[in-house]
């Protein structure tokens, strides 16, 4: 028998969904274990003490059905070693920038990195053949596998860019808000619930620092997440301020103006030098579209009396 690039291809698609089956099947044993114990755990601390009733938590209710079930076998899949590669420390970091706090958002991160990994490399052996074929497998499982980072790091991007132009406004309300008497736990909340459509990243990711400091948490504590994950410096300094407030007490309204008026300039600055790089764009367009128009308009007429009298000499 003859070993083609469609038959080695094929015999390696084979092999890496057996491996892959293979470890799914040993973190659904794992998985399962570990639930027996922890039914096991609970029931005998259920026998010994009643029940406490919940803490509240932001996060949606459970879903239910077979999308409930991929979800706990992926996020099963995610303490695996393959897990701890596919979902790597910093596709977690771009994942919780972008909202997806929960195990299970992770978990479908990682199921979607298995779908596109074993469908993008089939679909080029359904339809693709010839001398590069191997090469094309190669691109479609690399393609496959990167999509979803590429698509969640958009998203972390877009969600950077709003958190930068949310600050100015979240340091001006808060001064107002501070200015009028309310606390800072007040300030907060209005901004919350009042101000989400002005604020649609920084409310929600205040919502959620509400609610982990109502279950227990220290501001410090409960801010930590949004000081660190957008990697921005003028926003873990506006958090650290809060934190202080929060500790110590004081007037907040005078430095909450100096950094409003400092985000402004700097926000001014970059303007400026955006309307610099526009300016040295828009003169390579306009030589490329204007000037000739120009020249046509301004030498057209002495270019076509010019011709005339060359023709009226030949005659």
């Amino acid at each position: 028998m003859n070993i083609t690039p469609a038959l080695l291809g094929a015999f390696a698609l084979a092999a890496a969904a057996l491996a892959a089956g293979l470890g799914g099947a040993l973190a659904l044993g794992r998985h399962a274990r570990m639930q027996r114990s922890a039914r096991t755990l609970d029931h005998a601390l259920k026998a010994r003490t009643p029940p406490m009733p919940p803490l509240p938590t932001p996060d949606a209710a459970p879903r239910q059905g077979p999308l409930a079930a991929i979800d706990r076998a992926s996020a099963a899949w995610l303490d695996t070693p393959f897990g701890r590669v596919a979902v790597a420390d910093e596709d977690r970091r771009l994942l919780e920038r972008c909202g997806y706090l929960d195990a299970s958002a992770r978990g479908r991160f990682l199921a979607a990195r298995i779908v596109g990994a074993v469908g993008a490399p089939l679909a080029v052996c359904v339809i693709g053949h010839g001398a590069r074929f191997v090469l094309l497998l190669f691109i479609a499982l690399s393609a496959g596998f990167m999509a979803p980072k590429w698509f969640v790091r958009r998203r972390a991007n877009a969600r950077q860019s709003a958190v930068n132009s949310e600050l100015p406004m979240f340091v001006d309300l808060l001064r107002l808000l501070q200015g009028v008497g309310l606390s800072l736990d007040q300030s907060l909340q209005v901004m919350i619930q009042d101000f989400r459509s002005v604020l649609p990243v920084l409310a929600t990711e205040l919502a959620l620092a509400q609610a982990q400091f109502a279950t227990g948490r220290t501001r410090e504590q409960s801010m930590k997440r949004l000081s660190t994950s957008y990697e921005n410096e003028d926003l873990a300094a506006i958090v650290r301020l809060i934190v202080q407030v929060e500790k110590h007490g004081g007037a907040v309204q005078e430095p909450l103006k100096q950094f409003g008026d400092r985000l402004r300039e700097a926000r001014r600055a970059t303007l400026r030098e955006r309307i610099g790089k526009l300016t040295v764009k828009m003169t390579g367009v306009m030589v490329i579209t204007l000037l000739p128009a120009l020249l046509i308009i301004t030498a057209g007429p002495g270019f076509i009396a010019v011709v005339r009298s060359l023709s009226t000499l030949h005659r």
